[in-house]
């Protein structure tokens, strides 16, 4: 399990090789797959994003998909409400992987961390045009909320997250999607400036 002190407070989450590369050994970074079409696109993508990441030191994670981290040997999973339980992932992954978990409100963030989760995605903080569907924002103030549940487990901000809305959100860090589309290496500072 990965303690909060040196857990990643920048999540890029991607199915762009071209950001994994622009973001690859920066400090404080973790990288997200994230595929919504097939599962061997998903294998393939992490196959070759491993290979940029690990020599870099940066961690990889796969985006609800725990067959294919598995099968990949990424470092971990993020779930959410539709994916597989924290405690399913958990028995498949073992007991050194890091499972992340998108929870709404306190009730779920602590139920998580009972089931296992290193660390816990909170949002949407603000709307977003990433995700359809998504209930309204729950906003700092949810984030805070969510944050306080569950002391001493990190806690993410994600859903429009930018980095000047980032000094107003009261979590371990935030993770976002459409920031790193266009220069990878500019957002990644851009974030790590806010962040601190």
């Amino acid at each position: 399990m990965h303690g909060s002190l040196s857990f990643p407070r920048l999540h890029v989450i991607t199915d762009s090789l071209d950001v994994v590369r622009g973001v690859a050994g920066q400090p404080d970074v973790a990288v997200q797959i994230r595929v919504k079409t097939s599962d061997a696109q998903a294998y393939a993508l992490t196959v070759a994003a491993l290979e940029i990441l690990r020599p870099a030191g940066t961690m990889c994670l796969v985006n609800d998909r725990v067959a294919v981290a598995l099968a990949a040997g990424a470092d971990g999973v993020h779930v959410g409400a539709d994916d597989l339980p924290v405690d399913a992932a958990r028995r498949i992954l073992g007991p050194d992987a890091v499972i992340g978990a998108t929870c709404r409100n306190p009730t779920d963030a602590r139920a998580a961390v009972a089931a296992g989760a290193s660390y816990l995605g909170t949002g949407p903080a603000f709307a977003t045009s990433t995700k359809d569907g998504l209930p309204p924002p729950i906003g700092p103030a949810g984030v805070a909320a969510v944050v306080d549940a569950v002391p001493g487990t990190p806690v993410l901000a994600i859903g429009g997250i930018t980095a000047d809305r980032v000094p107003v959100l009261p979590s371990h860090g935030v993770a976002a999607i459409g920031a790193f589309v266009t220069d990878p290496k500019r957002a990644v500072a851009e974030f790590l400036e806010a962040l601190r």
